[in-house]
């Protein structure tokens, strides 16, 4: 099911099997998805790494993920682009920059309690019918369904994050740090960089991230910078040197030691393993 709107809006709805699981390589630009697993036993591989993913898993993926298919059986497909709906200039409505999209260094997993379940259930079902009602406020209907999904998404993996751990106020805090990394990982690569950028301390950041419990904000850059390396090293041809360059490494032999501390294989023999 697909809506098109007359300022190139666009969305739509697929129920993907084996049969039409090309169709989820065809992300377009400034288009983001959804994908809601129906069955156990589906594997990907997003950006170099193998995923397996079960019954009611939640994955949100941006247009720069890089996804090969290995096992499909079947699954959902929610996927818009920016005219339909924004996320970062509505982000006062969703509160998703920075944790679902644009701020993660991993792959975003919702995996949600059988209560929060049920009223996603409920608000597919309403946003499948509202697929069908071609009237004059059917975008401003697709609209609220998909914003409603949005934040259900972003409530479920806030809990998951353990944000629940730190003050309200600072939720903010982080998903803004999340997002600034995520536009600014290629020139800035330290915690004082970001905190400058954030008017705050490296230790408050610091405090924050170990309330949390996941990481360290260093670790967060770290595996932002080496996400954009496996996908440079993976789905381009640029040689080892220019892909340091791009990612902030003056020269090739600084960039070899940050890739082998942290991936355990140089960036030489990371690229042949594929």
């Amino acid at each position: 099911m697909k809506f098109e709107g007359k300022n190139q809006e666009y969305f739509e709805l697929i129920d993907i099997t084996p049969q039409n699981c090309r169709l989820l390589k065809a992300s377009r630009k400034n288009e983001l998805s959804l994908i809601w697993f129906a069955s156990d036993g589906n594997r990907l591989i997003i950006d170099s790494i193998e995923h397996t993913f079960n019954t009611n898993d939640i994955l949100c993926l941006t247009e720069f993920h890089q996804i090969e298919t290995v096992t499909i059986k079947e699954l959902k497909l929610l996927r818009f682009n920016k005219p339909f709906y924004c996320i970062l200039d509505h982000d006062s409505e969703v509160g998703c920059k920075g944790i679902l999209y644009f701020g993660s260094s991993t792959t975003p997993i919702i995996q949600p309690a059988i209560e929060e379940l049920e009223i996603l259930e409920t608000t597919w079902k309403m946003l499948v019918f509202e697929m069908k009602s071609a009237d004059n406020l059917q975008l401003e209907m697709l609209q609220m369904m998909l914003k409603r999904i949005l934040i259900l998404c972003t409530r479920i993996y806030k809990r998951q994050q353990n944000y629940t751990k730190i003050d309200p106020g600072n939720n903010d805090l982080v998903r803004s740090f999340n997002y600034l990394v995520e536009t600014n990982f290629k020139e800035k690569h330290t915690v004082a960089d970001y905190a400058a950028l954030l008017h705050k301390s490296p230790k408050t950041l610091s405090n924050l991230f170990k309330k949390m419990g996941n990481t360290t904000p260093l670790k967060f850059i770290q595996a932002r910078i080496m996400l954009e390396a496996h996908r440079l090293l993976k789905y381009t041809d640029k040689s080892i040197s220019d892909i340091g360059y791009e990612i902030g490494f003056n020269d090739v032999q600084t960039f070899s030691r940050f890739f082998k501390k942290n991936q355990g294989v140089s960036p030489v023999d990371f690229r042949n393993s594929a």
